[in-house]
């Protein structure tokens, strides 16, 4: 099944409304939907490069309005679902330490999902489950996604179909180090 679903949103890159059908994959990806927007968005932006930061602020705009869906799903579901099973367990309590730790450095696991490999989606509805405030979690979005989406646009714009192999097979791995550089940095200006 989730073969076919590759298939199908690889497939949607030569559609007419193949932008529509990036904001339909980018809006339930980051409440959902198992495929990543960007392997719909790195097609179209080789076939359109002079379209690829509209492609980008397609794929921002409708990633970050899926993570609210996203985040109304953890807020909504975790109380009618997760909680009576955390009460059932008796560990509800320990949701709750959880949750206040969570919303200490949610802005970060936001951030951070938004840009790397890790699963958007699962940061979007935890964050609905905590609480985390609305607004942090739409600008910590905003900036990830856009970061996120806008650096394949800029580098397929520059570089194109040269550049397609190096995104999809190592941008993740990019990612992930540039978070853990940004990270020591910031631990280090506040230890040093």
């Amino acid at each position: 099944m989730l073969k076919r679903l590759y298939d199908w949103t690889l497939s949607m890159a030569q559609h007419p409304r193949a932008l529509w059908a990036l904001a339909f994959v980018a809006f339930v990806e980051s409440s959902v939907f198992p495929i990543p927007p960007d392997i719909l968005m790195i097609p179209l932006i080789v076939a359109r490069p002079k379209a690829a930061f509209k492609i980008a602020f397609v794929a921002t705009a409708a990633s970050v309005a899926g993570g609210m869906l996203g985040y109304y799903i953890g807020y909504g579901a975790f109380e009618t679902i997760g909680r009576p099973v955390l009460e059932f367990y008796g560990k509800d309590a320990y949701f709750d330490e959880f949750a206040l730790k969570y919303n200490e450095w949610g802005a970060w696991a936001v951030l951070i999902a938004g840009v790397t490999p890790f699963p958007y989606k699962v940061i979007t509805i935890l964050s609905g489950a905590t609480a985390l405030s609305l607004p942090i979690f739409i600008a910590a979005s905003i900036t990830a996604r856009a970061l996120r989406f806008f650096i394949v646009a800029a580098l397929l714009w520059k570089f194109g179909e040269p550049i397609r192999t190096f995104i999809e097979k190592r941008l993740g791995l990019m990612f992930i180090a540039f978070v853990v550089l940004l990270l020591g940095g910031f631990c280090a200006v506040k230890f040093i």
